[in-house]
């Protein structure tokens, strides 16, 4: 089993660490690159300075703290605008061990040892770094710290924020990066610790354009693609939005296919737009978008 999660022989982990471990995933087996991540350049930019660099070339900041990597990253923004593919990228291009954590695994119907299973998140960081622990939806688990929280999810949250302010003691290759769409809802000592903050807005027209021609960059597409028109008509839509745009137009050529056709045509304008109608639709009756939207003729 350690040989299968990539980790060196002479790493002894604990039963809470294997545990753990299970989340563990190796840069090398990630798909995703910043090219996937359009229209969010100046970002990456930061990011590869910021938190890969230090990583990467950890011996030439030996010694210093303030060179050395943040303890933690705050992506923060609407659900759909790519949180997510920027941490997965970063741990890609930093050659960083990836710990998807799922908050489920924290728990456990037995007192203490939902503790125990917080405190080997880091234990086993710090064996395998350099190392960037995810948690998305952060704020489910380090929400804001109240009376009423039950005593196991106060213990796990206060085990956490120990054990995470013990990284600084450390050579710190060990990155924390929360996703949320609710940063207000962020316990305040949880954000103290993630002093690198990134706020993901909806792209603007710019953006859009060139998320639209990122996804299809591997497809056959027909000249009559006008991804300028495109971006105008997608007034609001997330990163999310339009990859689903792109995929829907993509199968409107499978429905057409006859059962002798070997082959799918490139796919043209007027599938963009049929796959844009069915996906405002589907908006407008979720209450998503408004009638002010552009119209698609």
């Amino acid at each position: 089993l350690i040989f299968s999660l990539g980790i060196e022989p002479d790493v002894q982990l604990t039963e809470y660490e294997m545990s753990i471990a299970s989340q563990l995933v190796d840069p090398s087996s990630i798909k995703v690159a910043f090219s996937d991540v359009a229209g969010q350049a100046e970002l990456v930019t930061e990011l590869r300075q910021t938190v890969i660099l230090p990583l990467q070339k950890r011996h030439l900041f030996t010694g210093s703290e303030l060179m050395a990597a943040p303890k933690g990253v705050l992506l923060h923004g609407p659900p759909g605008c790519g949180k997510t593919m920027l941490a997965k990228a970063t741990a890609r291009e930093a050659e960083a061990r990836f710990i998807n954590l799922d908050i489920s695994s924290l728990t456990d119907k037995w007192y203490g040892e939902s503790q125990k299973l917080a405190g080997a998140v880091f234990t086993l960081a710090r064996k395998i770094q350099p190392c960037i622990i995810f948690i998305d939806e952060i704020d489910s688990l380090l929400r804001v710290r109240t009376q009423q929280d039950h005593e196991a999810t106060a213990m796990i949250k206060a085990q956490f924020m120990q054990l995470w302010d013990g990284l600084s003691t450390d050579t710190n290759s060990v990155v924390v990066i929360g996703a949320t769409n609710r940063p207000k809802d962020v316990d305040t000592a949880i954000l103290r610790r993630m002093p690198l903050t990134f706020k993901l807005g909806l792209p603007d027209r710019s953006q859009r354009r060139e998320i639209v021609s990122a996804v299809m960059r591997l497809e056959q597409v027909d000249e009559s693609v006008d991804t300028f028109r495109l971006a105008k008509l997608t007034e609001g839509f997330s990163g999310s939005d339009l990859r689903e745009v792109c995929r829907s137009a993509a199968m409107v050529r499978v429905r057409e296919m006859s059962g002798e056709e070997d082959s799918l045509r490139p796919i043209n304008m007027e599938d963009m737009l049929a796959a844009l109608g069915k996906m405002r639709e589907s908006r407008v009756h979720c209450g998503m978008v408004g009638s002010s939207s552009p119209a698609l003729d």
